[in-house]
């Protein structure tokens, strides 16, 4: 345990000096999202991590890829964590993790159950009940699992070098897989909800767009928060910081709180608790 509370003081002295090296200054609260996040991947607690704050692309994904490639210049602790890119969308990913990900939802070890948007009222799915999105979804995790493997290593062609409109200078740090789009058809909130590690996953086809949007907008849902208590040793107390955040209207919250305390247990020097939060959300305008 001592040497993991090292590790701690190590990931967050890199993390303080790799963004003052770089110049960026990030508003306090994109600070302490980016250090959660960071904290959430070198743990382990999450593969991969949408980026929606410090800025817009392609400067955000300039700011992110030279702030992972000092940490990797001074500390192994970042040697797995990359940005991806897949077309507007940018994530930091821990590629082990990642790849161990991959694997356990290709061979069902990992529980997903899917919300069917495509019908009204939706429905919730099981993987058994096959349909063309999950066929979709399939193909895009396959994709991934040729991207990804157990030793953390990334497949080389898939890391970017050319100076498109998301190049970022230093390929050393960026996956680029855009193609999963195109190469799959998936649409992007199937797509996030299971790569983001979501146990329910908004299922719809791109013919069906426009109904999943009606009835998302059109039922209440409940938006469950899991909350993790961040050790802070420089104020000698405990940061609450959100982990995940995700909508649903069925009780499945359990098994899946179940499944993150087991994550939370290995790395309390971290996180001082982990617990679930759950608020109605009532019928309103939502964009997919």
């Amino acid at each position: 345990m001592e040497a993991a509370k090292l590790e701690l003081e190590e990931t967050l002295m890199v993390f303080e000096a790799s963004l003052s090296h770089i110049k960026w200054r990030l508003k306090p609260s994109s600070k302490s999202r980016l250090q959660t996040d960071i904290l959430a991947l070198c743990s382990s607690m999450r593969p991969c991590i949408m980026v929606d704050y410090g800025g817009k692309m392609p400067e955000l994904g300039h700011r992110l890829c030279a702030f992972l490639t000092q940490c990797k210049k001074v500390s192994s602790i970042f040697e797995l964590l990359h940005v991806m890119v897949i077309d507007e969308m940018i994530y930091l990913i821990n590629a082990r993790t990642l790849a161990d990900f991959v694997k356990s939802s290709l061979t069902m070890e990992t529980t997903m159950l899917f919300v069917d948007l495509e019908n009204d009222p939706p429905k919730l799915m099981t993987r058994a009940e096959k349909s063309h999105a999950t066929t979709q979804l399939l193909s895009a995790q396959n994709l991934f699992s040729s991207v990804f493997h157990a030793d953390g290593i990334i497949s080389d062609h898939l890391l970017r070098h050319d100076s498109g409109p998301h190049s970022v200078g230093d390929a050393e740090s960026l996956v680029d897989l855009s193609c999963c789009l195109k190469e799959c058809d998936v649409t992007i909130p199937t797509l996030n909800g299971w790569l983001l590690g979501y146990p329910v996953i908004y299922l719809f086809g791109k013919d069906y767009i426009e109904r999943a949007v009606c009835n998302l907008s059109t039922k209440s849902l409940h938006i469950y928060q899991f909350i993790v208590d961040r050790v802070d040793k420089s104020s000698k107390g405990h940061q609450k910081e959100e982990l995940m955040r995700l909508g649903s209207s069925e009780a499945w919250a359990k098994s899946f709180l179940a499944e993150m305390q087991v994550k939370w247990d290995k790395c309390k020097h971290i996180w001082g608790s982990l617990h679930m939060e759950v608020n109605a959300c009532y019928p309103q305008a939502i964009a997919l």
